[in-house]
């Protein structure tokens, strides 16, 4: 201690950030954290591989949790509640993670985030992680652990798709790879994220190769699957029976399964109604899309469990197309009035069917069904919660929420009048060959 000092002093380097410091870094993550997943959720419609569409949704509701961690610690650091609504001097860097959403490719989305902006993600928390107090910051040290390891898991995946995406469309290559170099170069410019004051900078436009995004109106899908629009018989034929034992256990699976279009709409509703909507939208919607995903791979592990081709297997895609190919400008409040009309529409059949399952011995659907059940029962308050909202903020009625439902319900069913007298003896003839495999496969047992 110097002979100068009237004070006792022990700098340590723990004592780098102040509170004011630590929040503005955080802030930034956030920020960085709800771009990047708003940009991945408006991708899953166009990502055909089923794997991607699943994960991808499992990745945004990781950085929706990673998110509302960092929000409520800024929070707790007494930060002001004005400014988090404000990227700042991040306006830039913020910017380019949200500018992803207009890659002008499947390979270079992925590539993009893959060897990007999630590396410069993990780096950050890294280095924010090793620089910052473990003691009075102990509670952000906490989940921006398990945050890294998460993006670990992230940039792993993101590479093998983005590795598949390029070996299947090579004349995608070129660009793709032009426009993962464009993204590091504006990372560079605007200083990356890190944990260095940010140098203020401008944003410099819109990023050489930019393809704005706009709603699919059809959803890419898996092409190891059996393609087709309606995905069992009693979509199309109100005289087809749903079925019981072995035909039950069959059209549960495909029906989750095919949920898949939940994922889809999850994805684009968050995405359409982030900056309408508070956070606590994104947040819930996050959840929404994954939980969707999850029972879509339940469907999948039964099928599979049970021994059953992929390619045999029917993926639909009338449910998203009836609100995609009515009004436009309405493409995403009807995906969210169609989740809520489904939600609603079915859960009251979860029940008993799981009850028939138990009496099957068929553990699996059981679990599975029950599970769902309390999913939907969540959903449910969110459809109808943020319906109302939408309403009051369109100066509509919020109590009309049930309108939308109805008419969710009404676009439905006057999509399958366009079924082919073709597609529906194609899907009886699917379901069919389906309903004679599964025979087979239990007698040999």
């Amino acid at each position: 201690m110097s002979e100068a000092s009237a004070f006792l002093l022990s700098p340590q380097p723990r004592a780098r950030w102040m509170r004011l410091d630590t929040a503005q870094l955080l802030k930034r993550f956030f920020f960085c954290e709800r771009s990047l997943l708003i940009s991945e959720a408006a991708w899953i419609p166009v990502i055909a591989p089923l794997e991607i569409k699943t994960s991808v949704a499992r990745f945004i509701w990781q950085n929706a949790e990673t998110a509302h961690a960092l929000r409520n610690r800024v929070f707790e650091l007494r930060f002001p509640s004005r400014l988090l609504e404000e990227q700042g001097a991040d306006h830039a860097l913020i910017e380019l993670f949200s500018a992803v959403k207009d890659s002008p490719s499947v390979p270079a989305f992925l590539l993009s985030i893959g060897k990007v902006l999630l590396p410069a993600l993990r780096d950050s928390y890294q280095a924010y992680l090793e620089a910052s107090d473990s003691i009075a910051d102990g509670p952000t040290h906490r989940f921006l652990s398990l945050a890294v390891s998460e993006k670990m898991e992230q940039l792993s995946a993101f590479d093998q798709w983005a590795q598949a995406a390029l070996s299947e469309n090579a004349e995608l290559g070129e660009g793709a790879i032009a426009w993962t170099q464009a993204v590091a170069n504006r990372l560079a410019e605007v200083g990356g994220v890190g944990v260095a004051p940010s140098p203020s900078a401008a944003t410099a436009g819109p990023l050489p190769g930019t393809k704005i995004y706009a709603v699919p109106v059809q959803p890419a899908r898996d092409p190891r699957f059996w393609p087709c629009r309606f995905y069992w018989p009693d979509v199309v034929d109100p005289t087809y029976p749903y079925g019981e034992g072995m035909q039950l256990q069959l059209r549960s699976a495909i029906s989750h399964l095919n949920e898949v279009w939940a994922i889809e709409a999850g994805g684009v509703i968050l995405s359409a109604f982030a900056d309408v909507l508070p956070w606590e939208w994104i947040h819930n919607s996050a959840r929404w899309t994954y939980d969707e995903s999850r029972h879509c791979r339940m469907g999948y592990e039964r099928l599979l469990a049970w021994g059953l081709d992929p390619a045999e297997i029917p993926l639909g895609t009338y449910i998203y197309e009836s609100a995609s190919s009515a009004d436009p400008g309405e493409v995403p409040i009807d995906l969210l009035g169609m989740l809520y009309f489904f939600e609603t529409k079915n859960i009251r059949h979860k029940p008993a069917r799981a009850q028939l399952f138990h009496t099957y011995g068929d553990s699996l659907s059981e679990h599975d069904m029950d599970f769902d059940w309390a999913d939907e029962t969540i959903h449910a308050g969110y459809g109808k919660r943020w319906l109302k909202e939408l309403l009051a903020i369109r100066g509509q009625d919020p109590a009309a929420y049930d309108q939308i439902r109805e008419r969710c319900e009404g676009l439905v069913s006057n999509y399958v009048t366009t079924a082919t007298s073709r597609e529906i003896s194609d899907i009886k003839r699917a379901a069919g060959a389906l309903s004679t495999k599964a025979r087979a496969l239990q007698r040999s047992l």
